[in-house]
């Protein structure tokens, strides 16, 4: 576990670097600087674009880290990288074509309930093709081992470019037309810099020569669009349904700060995924059962502690932070609490994901996602006209839960491992009796004094606790570093 740990915890300073700018984009920029209108815009703009990203990348950030350890010449590798590089033109160049003749009816269809989306149905075309290869160029990293300056550009780079851009519009030096302008061209420009660094890594060498397993690469290529298209179905589809199916585009806005809050929760295992992935791409190449379910039980064991301490973070200072935002973005509160269980069940599954998207089982687990993914889109549909944004958390709930309920059930039959111990049973109790122990006391003082004064009293709580219980000699161990104990 020494370089996961070690590239883990550098990822993890920069993806909260990243959500504290996103946390001041989200919460205070954004809500101020734009209108509802067009903050919905955005985040409307921006949830299409990653629905459509896992098509424009035709599941090849996922074949790099699968099959790259697979191959061992330099000709076989180079032939391999190329047909990386150029098959998402695949997907890309039908796609424009599409776009051009069809314009009108895709822009009507989207456009429906919010005229406002209609003349920026290019941009999310241009997002999503920046986001696919800015993934490809990432995998091309991570393949080296090397995650850290990926991880800063996908945390950190766009957001403080959109702070900048943001402030801009505030001194009037940007219109709201040239901001979204903007955006898309931070999101073009991270793409490019990515590139730059996996090409300083590892310097493309074009070879178009016959590659011995091609038919299992465009295969497991192909299933992978559906992979990706079901994670980012059940991470988007919420808000890009609310969009279409509200008349007022403003929900969006609501339910993304709200969103964005319970997503804080995911940072710990964003971080430790980039460096798990091709680490257990390496151990199923090498059928090395043994490290593999070793690295299963820690990674939860650690997910699970870190990101069940960021969950009484957000559950227990919620109403507070709720106290400082303006009035219109605080009614996402039972939206916050659903989705921050279902983010919380996610970590706790460790490297589970790597596991089946990364072995000879992927096409059933696919099977699973689609049917999900359908269960998702149903459960909107049903739900958001009903309750609004609380019955799309719910339905996003929903389909969470079960999702990953299967493929923990997947991995037991197939493998005969489960991430899971008594210790975290005493996790999860621990974690209750928390949340119930401090959710209604509260400190008489401005509601930014009571969340540092809240947090730190919780804070020592929670990692004596977790110490002395000694659930985790990967934290215990760091918590012995840090603090000098013997």
């Amino acid at each position: 576990m020494g370089i996961v740990l070690n590239q883990s915890f550098k990822n993890t300073i920069s993806t909260y670097i990243g959500f504290g700018i996103g946390a001041i984009n989200t919460l205070f920029l954004y809500t101020n600087f734009l209108t509802d209108k067009y903050y919905g815009l955005v985040a409307f703009l921006l949830s299409a674009a990653n629905i459509m990203m896992p098509f424009m990348a035709f599941g090849v950030h996922n074949a790099i880290i699968k099959f790259y350890s697979s191959f061992k010449s330099k000709n076989s590798i180079n032939s391999f990288l190329t047909l990386m590089l150029f098959l998402p033109l695949a997907f890309i160049i039908p796609t424009f074509f599409i776009g051009y003749f069809a314009y009108d009816s895709i822009a009507g269809l989207l456009s429906s309930e919010n005229t406002i989306v209609e003349h920026y149905v290019w941009y999310i075309f241009i997002l999503a093709i920046a986001m696919a290869y800015f993934e490809i160029f990432f995998a091309w990293s991570k393949v080296q081992l090397q995650t850290v300056f990926g991880n800063v550009m996908k945390e950190i780079f766009h957001r403080v470019c959109i702070m900048i851009l943001l402030i801009a519009v505030y001194m009037e030096w940007l219109s709201v037309h040239q901001f979204i302008l903007a955006l898309v061209g931070v999101y073009v420009s991270r793409m490019l810099i990515m590139k730059l660094y996996a090409y300083s890594i590892r310097f493309p060498r074009l070879k178009f020569e016959n590659i011995k397993n091609i038919s299992s690469i465009l295969k497991y290529s192909s299933l992978m669009i559906v992979a990706g298209s079901v994670a980012m179905l059940i991470l988007d589809i919420d808000k890009f349904m609310i969009g279409l199916m509200l008349p007022d585009i403003e929900q969006v806005a609501y339910y993304s700060v709200a969103i964005f809050i319970a997503t804080v929760i995911a940072v710990p295992q964003r971080a430790m995924h980039q460096i798990m992935m091709p680490l257990t791409a390496k151990y199923l190449n090498e059928n090395d059962i043994t490290s593999l379910e070793d690295l299963y039980k820690r990674s939860s064991m650690s997910l699970l502690v870190i990101s069940g301490f960021i969950f009484l973070l957000i559950i227990l200072n919620i109403n507070q932070l709720y106290e400082i935002l303006p009035n219109e973005f605080t009614g996402g509160l039972f939206v916050v609490l659903i989705v921050s269980l279902a983010k919380l069940y996610d970590n706790s599954l460790g490297n589970n994901n790597a596991i089946l998207f990364n072995s000879d089982y992927y096409k059933m687990v696919l099977l699973f996602g689609v049917l999900l993914a359908i269960m998702a889109i149903v459960l909107n549909a049903v739900f958001i006209p009903i309750y609004g944004i609380e019955g799309s958390a719910f339905a996003t709930f929903l389909a969470v839960f079960i999702y990953n309920t299967i493929k923990i059930a997947f991995v037991k039959m197939k493998f005969n491992m489960q991430p899971f111990t008594l210790a975290s049973l005493k996790i999860v109790v621990a974690l209750i009796v928390l949340s119930i122990g401090f959710y209604f006391w509260e400190f008489p003082f401005h509601p930014i004094i009571n969340i540092i004064l809240k947090s730190a009293i919780i804070g020592v709580l929670y990692f004596g606790i977790i110490y002395k219980l000694n659930v985790s000699e990967d934290i215990s161990s760091q918590i012995r570093k840090y603090l000098r104990l013997r």
